[in-house]
């Protein structure tokens, strides 16, 4: 099965380097929105920064995974139906979503600290974090996803799923990382393991519940 992870893997990184405007497009987002910031504040205060910061990664992951189960056709699912089981499609599809959403994290993080400045004081533990945060959302989007692409209404679906799912996980992360402005709070570390808990639990789900979407 490792083997079928890998070449489900190796085919969609080699479809996003052929195509690459979606990940240009990202990228423009990213840029954009950013430079916009710039323009209309001037050195925010640390938990403006921290709240922006999380806030633009949600709309990130949303444009950069949402398409990710969407964008195959239904020949090309029966297909991958005829050569690949079920839990290898949806692992490699959550691989690649967790890679592209941590680079995209990091490119987002390295423009945040250019233009907005740095108020972070640990960066270690902020950086780990946003990490983290970005696998964490993309898997959560990514099952999302999985269950959109199924409904004619993909865009409706993934609002009232996700929304409801991920703001929770959204909180925990801009308080997790709140310590990382502040020389006197630490991260503590069994919020840190709750929250790969919960990723741990949505890979499961998704393991469990994908092969019945499949059949269909």
């Amino acid at each position: 099965m490792f083997r079928h992870i890998l070449t489900l893997f190796k085919k969609d990184l080699l479809l996003e380097l052929r195509q690459q405007y979606s990940f240009y497009g990202i990228l423009l987002y990213i840029g954009a929105t950013i430079f916009v910031l710039f323009m209309a504040i001037d050195g925010p205060e640390s938990a403006v920064w921290n709240g922006l910061f999380w806030v633009i990664q949600l709309f990130i992951c949303i444009n950069a995974v949402a398409k990710s189960f969407m964008q195959e056709s239904r020949g090309r699912m029966l297909y991958f139906y005829s050569v690949a089981s079920p839990t290898a499609f949806v692992l490699s599809k959550l691989l690649f979503n967790s890679l592209l959403m941590i680079l995209m994290s990091g490119l987002s993080l390295l423009l945040f600290t250019m233009f907005l400045g740095n108020p972070i004081l640990k960066a270690g533990p902020f950086i780990g974090l946003v990490l983290l945060g970005g696998w964490s959302l993309s898997l959560v989007f990514s099952f999302l996803a999985a269950i959109a692409a199924k409904a004619q209404q993909n865009a409706a679906i993934m609002a009232v799923l996700g929304f409801p799912i991920i703001i929770p996980q959204l909180i925990l992360l801009m308080r997790l990382s709140g310590a990382a402005f502040s020389p006197l709070l630490t991260i503590p570390v069994s919020t840190v393991l709750m929250l790969v808990a919960l990723d741990a639990l949505i890979i499961l789900l998704a393991v469990i519940l994908f092969p019945f979407l499949w059949k269909d």
